[in-house]
């Protein structure tokens, strides 16, 4: 994960008790203008998250769910309109190893590779953004918009109208 997200909220795997620990998350205003920004979003009216973090083996498994609420424009109509996102959060973290040899010799692969720890912690808030940009919709539309190609009168009347046209400006239908 990279360390430029707007939103930073650290747990060490030491501040983690054997029964786990529930994190409620809800950002502010402020910190939701600045996400807003990050996403490349026209606002962020709600964000939150709620995670449970557990032990697993010498790392920490993050579980839970991010929800939103994201202003876009609608990519047919131009309008500003909301849409909810719901992102469903299931990932294991884990000290990275010395070296790629010992990754190798540590046994079958798994069929997702753990994330890597940071210094020793996670962290929810980064988490948590870039699930909120994972579940965006690049291409926003408003209910029931559909996008009709224009048409012009030089397509209604065919190929050749402007010819006939300048036919008969020149009176030589006539003959």
């Amino acid at each position: 994960m990279a360390s430029n997200s707007p939103w930073s909220v650290p747990v060490r795997v030491e501040e983690v008790p054997d029964g786990g620990k529930a994190l409620h998350l809800d950002a502010d205003p402020a910190l939701r203008d600045r996400i807003a920004r990050f996403a490349g979003l026209r606002a962020l009216p709600r964000l939150e998250a709620d995670f449970m973090v557990t032990r697993h083996g010498r790392g920490l498994q993050v579980t839970g769910e991010i929800s939103a609420t994201v202003g876009q424009t609608c990519v047919v109509t131009l309008e500003p309109i909301e849409n909810n996102i719901s992102e469903t959060v299931d990932l294991i973290f884990a000290p990275a190893p010395a070296s790629e040899a010992s990754a190798m010799s540590q046994g079958a692969p798994e069929a997702v590779p753990p994330e890597p720890l940071q210094n020793g912690c996670v962290d929810l808030g980064e988490v948590a953004t870039e699930f909120l940009v994972l579940g965006i919709d690049p291409y926003p539309r408003k209910p029931g918009a559909v996008f009709a190609m224009p048409t012009t009168a030089a397509e209604q009347e065919g190929p050749f109208a402007a010819l006939a046209a300048l036919k008969g400006r020149r009176g030589e239908g006539d003959r």
